[in-house]
């Protein structure tokens, strides 16, 4: 196995060189003096290799890290060159897929009037996209759903903070079934904010009604 001073003070030689470390890792040392972390498997009886990154970017114990997810991913018969592509497609797609235009695209699914669209587009800009409107769906967590529904409540907006709770929610979950996200963030903290309080009018006491019941009369006699 190799050490940190191995690596650090290996020269260069005419030809391009290895050091071994252990379970197919190696560090290639060029003649140019560059260092790269080598990982070399056997897949599907084929002999390939997949790069982890140069020395010393990439530290003696982080490329054992990689190599030990590389090894994972050949004892599922995948390739890590090829999971190394996917997992780039995926982030490329995970930050193309907005919350915005997820939200966005919910919206015009709802077989609503334009005007309630309109106000539900409105709530948002006001209270949501500010947040987290550009963050990919895949990054927003619990913490950014907690931090707008307690920021719009302490703003006197209870009932704001209550809608927008259920419409994100509900965008989410387009996003998981468009496999876009994998959970939606609103479900832990669903519960975080104070039930609204009904404010309950005072009964009218028999007097106050005889009163409001002549003013009916009068109003029926005026207009008789």
């Amino acid at each position: 196995m190799l050490t940190d001073t191995q690596c650090r003070t290996a020269k260069p030689k005419e030809k391009l060189y290895r050091l071994n470390d252990f379970n197919g890792l190696y560090l290639e040392v060029k003649p140019n003096g560059k260092k790269a972390w080598r990982y070399r498997f056997k897949l599907n009886g084929k002999s390939s290799m997949f790069a982890l990154g140069e020395y010393p970017a990439v530290k003696l114990a982080e490329a054992r890290e990689k190599c030990e997810q590389a090894r994972k991913q050949v004892a599922d018969g995948l390739s890590p060159t090829q999971a190394h592509q996917l997992d780039k497609i995926r982030k490329v797609n995970d930050a193309s897929n907005t919350f915005e235009l997820i939200a966005k695209e919910w919206l015009q699914m709802k077989d609503w009037a334009e005007i309630t669209k309109t106000r539900r587009l409105d709530m948002l800009e006001r209270v949501v996209f500010p947040a987290i409107g550009k963050l990919p769906v895949r990054e927003i967590t619990p913490h950014h759903i907690l931090k707008i529904l307690q920021q719009t409540a302490k703003r006197g907006a209870p009932t704001v903070a209550a809608e927008a709770r259920r419409t994100v929610s509900s965008v989410f979950e387009l996003a998981v079934a468009t496999f876009r996200a994998d959970s939606d963030p609103v479900w832990p903290v669903r519960k975080a904010l104070p039930a609204n309080k009904t404010q309950h009018k005072q009964a009218l006491n028999p007097q106050q009604i005889g009163k409001l019941l002549s003013c009916f009369d009068n109003i029926e006699a005026q207009s008789g």
